[in-house]
């Protein structure tokens, strides 16, 4: 739910006096109350300024990232750094994580799409082989061969152990006693 800035203020200063507002409807109270704090945090952390609804995204480049990761990284809470500094502590966290994986390069920004195929020209003339990928080739081909007789070997192998399996059950289950037919002596 989107509150304006006049209602955060007024929240604000109500819970500096020890009263919550009333809670709207549609949203659970503790909830509500939860947000009021938050408000109360990023007001005394910012000024009540940083309460009020941003109408454009900023745009935040690899610089301004570094710094805000080094903070946490320096060991400030995560979730302060980023209310000083009026963003999500979500975002700030995965800048965080990206940071960690990637390095300064995962802080830069990524717009646009990525091309569903790669470009590829249809005239490409393959290069001619050098004697080693020949002779590496050759090799790969003699070694995928050899694997594909193996594996043959192995599945006409299971093939006549199931067989096997199969005729012995059907011969034990031929001598079971209910099986055999006794004609009635009475």
């Amino acid at each position: 739910m989107r509150y304006s800035y006049e209602f955060k203020v007024k929240c604000v200063k109500m819970y500096k006096r020890g009263v919550y507002p009333d809670t709207p409807q549609g949203i659970s109270k503790s909830e509500f109350h939860k947000a009021i704090r938050l408000w109360v945090r990023m007001s005394d952390a910012s000024g009540l300024s940083s309460l009020r609804n941003k109408t454009r995204y900023k745009a935040w480049d690899a610089i301004e990232k570094y710094k805000l990761v080094a903070q946490v990284i320096a060991g400030y809470s995560t979730k302060d750094t980023a209310l000083r500094n009026g963003i999500n502590p979500g975002m700030l966290s995965a800048w965080v994580k990206r940071y960690n994986l990637y390095g300064y390069d995962g802080l830069k920004s990524k717009r646009g799409r990525r091309p569903k195929e790669p470009t590829v020209s249809k005239n490409i003339e393959p290069t001619p082989l050098t004697e080693t990928e020949r002779e590496e080739l050759i090799r790969l081909r003699a070694e995928s061969a050899r694997m594909k007789t193996e594996i043959a070997a192995i599945k006409k192998e299971i093939a006549l152990r199931e067989e096997q399996e199969k005729a012995r059950l059907k011969a034990k289950k031929q001598r079971l006693p209910k099986n055999s037919k006794t004609p009635d002596t009475n």
